[in-house]
C-alpha cells in the first residue's frame, strides 16, 4: 500500500514532516541565492537599482537565464528531500515514491506521451482558430537554448514537487489520520494554494485556483489509485515542458523564448472548468482502463491500517509481477 509506507520507519511521526517541510522550504530557497547573485552581479556592473518587487525581478535577466536560476531551486530542494527522507526518517527514497520494488518508467512515459500529444494538438488548433492572439516567437538559437535547460532542469522541477506533494506530505498526513481521503484532500489543498503567488492569480482571479487545487486532486488520485506516483510525475512533466517549450505570455509564471507568444486578454472560466470536470475525468477512465484499477472507494477514502512486514512483503512481490 503506497500511501502507508510511512509507518514503515519505526521512529515514524507525523512531527517529523511538519520538520522536514521546513527544512526543504529552507534548501529550496538557499537554492535562490545563485539568482540573487546574477542580478545583484549584473545591478553593480550596470549601475541600476536592484529590482525591489518579483515582477521587476521575473524580467531583469535575459528570460533564459532567469527560468534556469528559477530551476535551479528545485534541485536543491530535491536533495534537501532525499536527505530527509533518508537520514531523518529512515526510509528508501523509493517508498516515497511507489509500493513497486522500482520505478515502472512505461507508466511515466505513457502518461508523459499521452498529456504532451494532447497538450500540443490542443495548442495547434487553438492557434488556427483565432491566428490573431498569437505571435511567431521562433528564434532558433534562443530556443535550443531554451530546450536544453527546460529538459534538463523542468523534469527536476516538476518531479520535485510530485515527490513532496503526492509522496512525502501524503504518507505524512497518513500517519496524522490513519485514512485516505485526508491526504488526498490536504496534499490537494495546499498545492492549489500555493499557485496564489503566480502571475496568472492576479491577472485572472481566484477562480483559476479551481484548476490548481482540480489538478493537485487529479495527480493525488492518480497516486492512490495506481500505487505510485510514476503517472503524476509524467503528466506533470509533459504539461510544463511542453507549455514552456511551445507557448508563453506576458502574464505566465514561465516567461520563455517558445516557439508562440500568446497576446490575448485572458479570462477564467469554461478553459478553466474544462479542464477540471471533462478532460482529468477522461484521463482517469483511460488510466484506469489500461492499469485495471478497481475498488476506488477503499483507495480513495478508506482506513489505513498500519501494515506489517509481510504484507508489505506482500504488496512488493505484486507490484513486481505487475512491472
Amino acid at each position: 500500500m503506497f500511501i502507508a509506507q510511512g509507518f514503515k520507519s519505526k521512529d515514524n511521526a507525523f512531527w517529523k514532516y511538519i520538520v522536514g517541510s521546513i527544512l526543504i522550504i529552507i534548501a529550496s530557497t538557499a537554492g535562490q541565492f545563485p539568482w540573487i547573485i546574477a542580478i545583484g552581479i549584473k545591478s553593480l556592473t550596470e549601475k541600476e537599482e536592484f529590482p525591489q518587487d518579483q515582477n521587476t525581478m521575473m524580467t531583469y535577466l535575459n528570460s533564459n537565464l532567469t527560468l534556469f536560476f528559477m530551476l535551479i531551486s528545485f534541485v536543491f530542494a530535491m536533495l534537501g528531500l532525499y536527505l530527509i527522507v533518508k537520514y531523518f526518517h529512515k526510509q528508501k527514497f523509493i517508498e516515497v515514491a511507489t509500493s513497486r520494488k522500482k520505478m515502472d518508467w512505461s507508466r511515466f512515459f505513457f502518461a508523459f506521451g499521452l498529456w504532451a500529444v494532447i497538450t500540443t494538438v490542443v495548442t495547434i488548433a487553438t492557434y488556427y482558430a483565432s491566428p490573431e492572439n498569437y505571435e511567431i516567437n521562433f528564434q532558433p538559437v534562443q530556443f535550443a537554448v531554451l530546450a536544453i535547460i527546460a529538459i534538463a532542469l523542468i523534469p527536476i522541477q516538476t518531479s520535485t514537487e510530485e515527490y513532496v506533494f503526492r509522496g512525502y506530505l501524503m504518507q505524512g498526513f497518513a500517519l496524522l489520520a490513519k485514512n485516505k481521503w485526508f491526504p488526498l484532500m490536504m496534499t490537494s489543498l495546499i498545492f492549489g494554494l500555493l499557485h496564489i503567488v503566480n502571475p496568472e492569480v492576479e491577472k485572472m482571479g481566484y477562480i483559476i485556483l479551481v484548476y490548481y487545487i482540480g489538478t493537485g486532486l487529479f495527480l493525488g488520485i492518480l497516486a492512490l489509485m495506481d500505487e505510485g506516483i510514476e503517472l503524476s510525475l509524467g503528466f506533470h512533466a509533459a504539461n510544463n515542458l511542453v507549455g514552456a517549450l511551445l507557448v508563453t505570455s506576458d502574464w505566465t509564471v514561465f516567461q520563455t523564448h517558445s516557439i508562440l507568444k500568446d497576446h490575448s486578454e485572458p479570462t477564467a472560466g469554461f478553459d478553466v472548468l474544462l479542464p477540471v470536470f471533462v478532460i482529468f475525468p477522461i484521463l482517469l477512465f483511460i488510466f484506469s482502463k489500461k492499469y485495471k484499477w478497481n475498488n476506488w472507494k477503499e483507495k480513495l477514502t478508506g482506513v489505513i491500517i498500519p501494515p506489517t512486514k509481510d504484507s508489505f512483503h506482500e504488496i512488493n512481490e505484486l507490484g513486481k509481477n505487475d512491472e
